[in-house]
């Protein structure tokens, strides 16, 4: 079976065609119009091992916002729809991650019930044009739309950059321990038997 999903979204502010692969390669071809964001996307789709289409058209000459966001309300319901009824994954992913003087950690859960946390303070307001706080706004709404408890904490780190591409690499690598499929797992892993 192929765990894949895919959505059309229109909006006023946004026009977006995405299409998520879980049991991909890596390979990623994103184009938002947001630079920072399309690397950080791109780099996501590579650890988790997702192959990720993303094509968005936003109201750009607003500001990113609506765009960013958008696409992680966009990713978050691709990635419950493939997910499917998950028998056999192994539901919880975590990672702390070390990028230069960086280290954040990234904790989830699968479950069926959004729970967002974000202990990240941003050094700066941009890197180069992006503004750093629709780091949080695309998390929060991925995690809203996809159903799972997402944990971000940032231990620490002096640089915006860093910061950001650790929080999308070590929530790419907590992903794909979350979705891979344990062998041992019979069924839904809860004992509520629903997820």
């Amino acid at each position: 079976m192929t765990r894949k999903a895919s959505i059309k979204r229109e909006t006023a502010e946004t026009q977006i065609e995405l299409t998520l692969e879980l049991d991909g390669n890596g390979k990623a071809d994103i184009q938002t119009g947001v630079g920072f964001f399309d690397h950080m996307l791109t780099l996501l789709a590579r650890h988790a091992l997702f192959d990720l289409t993303i094509k968005a058209n936003g109201d750009l000459d607003v500001d990113y916002h609506h765009t960013v966001e958008d696409v992680g309300i966009c990713l978050g319901k691709t990635l419950y729809e493939a997910l499917g009824d998950k028998k056999g994954i192994v539901r919880y992913g975590s990672l702390t991650i070390p990028m230069e003087e960086t280290l954040v950690t990234s904790a989830l859960d699968l479950s069926g019930r959004s729970w967002f946390v974000f202990q990240v303070d941003f050094p700066t307001e941009k890197v180069g044009q992006f503004d750093t706080e629709l780091v949080r706004e695309f998390w929060q709404a991925f995690s809203s739309n996809g159903l799972l408890n997402l944990h971000l904490v940032l231990h620490h780190g002096a640089n915006s950059h860093h910061i950001a591409e650790g929080l999308f690499k070590g929530t790419a690598r907590a992903l794909r321990q979350a979705v891979a499929i344990d062998p041992r797992q019979q069924g839904i892993p809860s004992s509520k038997g629903v997820l």
